[in-house]
């Protein structure tokens, strides 16, 4: 008989994604905190684990490989499309400010 995964009471998967998340969350710290590498080097690991953590919580607690694939796309392209433009919007707010007193 085929398993129901809709009705497992244990989810595995989320589990195991919040501890690689916790362990993700935790290296960060270690880099910053217990190392003395150039404040450089520390920013590009962060940077490099805040998209592997990212990517992760798409897969296994978004569900991302679940639902029709073209609807799955174009959702992900538009959040991505709008936090790229928050992003650049705070960024061209935040240092063009001062021109206009």
């Amino acid at each position: 008989m085929a398993k129901n995964h809709e009705n497992e009471k244990f989810p595995v998967s989320h589990i195991a994604g919040f501890i690689v998340s916790l362990l993700l969350t935790f290296a960060t710290v270690g880099a910053v905190k217990y190392t003395d590498l150039p404040v450089i080097t520390i920013m590009w690991i962060i940077g490099a684990l805040a998209v592997i953590q990212a990517i992760l919580q798409l897969f296994m607690f978004m569900h991302l490989t679940e639902g029709e694939g073209k609807v799955q796309l174009i959702n992900i392209i538009y959040a991505f499309f709008c936090a790229i433009v928050v992003a650049a919007g705070t960024i061209w707010v935040m240092t063009s400010g001062h021109v206009h007193y």
